[in-house]
């Protein structure tokens, strides 16, 4: 599996990641081992959790299984805080105090990747930068960025953060569904040197086609806590774009999640596509997609059918 800089840090990541939003909750021990031997066999090395993923519990059981199923410095770990319980606290305390209990879950003394998961309105960015730095100085993380953040805050926490130790990363939903990151995200991070890591790239499980005619009893959008995820992208203003992928994938004669993989995979500025497969068999069909470069044509298609809506400022 391609391996690919993470903006202008040293840090190489996989250009799929393996994505652990279901671990310990939909995903059990045996299942999550298995998803990482095959990730890690297929070359892929960038694992994104969260403190806020099963409430902690994803973490513990990833760090449960390094060292076991694969060795700590086969992997990057990139793991999250400032939103917990329901509730966003991205101050200083709090995240230090997260990033700690993460430390002890996951079994190691540093994250290779550490990221505040949503703006916290209460607190100025400059507090929850200071963590970020604090968390660098001490060791605690080798490089740290921002999820789920506007383009106007990637700028000034770059900024506050200056080139030591620099603002390493965004991660953002990205996909042919969702590219409103397109209109000030993407600009800001290419212009300060800041890698994307891009999650849910087959919009929320809608892109794969499974609910062009129902809901099917055993996915996300029927379970109880993951049924809301999945549900804006549902209505008929997805419709074009989940037909385009599938015309596209039939001409091809490959899957449709492949087809959409392979699109997010020629964007320059994605550095690793985030997948959170439920089970072993949906990681293998994203893994799949790993020898498909779609023609020209195809992709210039995908890119006219799920255009962003622009307007001013960003078009005049």
């Amino acid at each position: 599996m391609e391996q690919r800089q993470l903006g202008r840090t040293g840090l190489r990541v996989s250009h799929l990641g393996l994505g652990t939003l279901t671990w310990s909750r939909d995903t059990d021990e045996h299942d999550a081992a298995e998803q990482l031997r095959d990730f890690a066999e297929a070359g892929g090395t960038l694992v994104d959790t969260s403190a806020s993923y099963a409430d902690g519990g994803a973490e513990e059981l990833l760090g449960g299984l390094i060292g076991r199923v694969v060795d700590r410095e086969d992997v990057v770990i990139c793991t999250k805080a400032g939103a917990r319980h329901g509730t966003v606290d991205a101050s200083r305390g709090s995240l230090l105090d997260t990033l700690d209990a993460s430390l002890r879950r996951l079994g190691t003394d540093h994250v290779d990747l550490w990221l505040v998961q949503t703006p916290d309105p209460r607190t100025p960015l400059v507090e929850t930068v200071s963590a970020l730095r604090r968390a660098v100085d001490s060791g605690r993380a080798r490089y740290v960025g921002l999820s789920n953040h506007a383009g106007w805050q990637v700028a000034r926490a770059a900024t506050l953060l200056g080139e030591d130790p620099g603002l390493a990363a965004v991660e953002a939903e990205y996909s042919l569904l969702q590219r409103g990151i397109e209109r000030e995200v993407l600009p800001a991070a290419a212009d300060l040197g800041v890698g994307l890591l891009a999650w849910s790239p087959l919009g929320r499980g809608v892109l794969t086609g499974k609910y062009r005619r129902t809901v099917p009893a055993d996915s996300r959008a029927a379970s109880p806590h993951l049924s809301g995820f999945v549900e804006p992208y549902l209505g008929s203003a997805s419709t074009a774009v989940v037909e385009a992928v599938i015309t596209a994938a039939r001409g091809l004669d490959r899957a449709p999640l492949e087809v959409a993989l392979a699109w997010l995979r020629v964007r320059a500025q994605v550095a690793s596509s985030i997948v959170g497969a439920r089970t072993p068999a949906q990681l293998r069909d994203s893994l799949n997609a790993e020898d498909l470069d779609l023609p020209p044509e195809i992709v210039l298609a995908l890119d006219e059918v799920s255009a962003p809506a622009l307007g001013y400022p960003e078009r005049r």
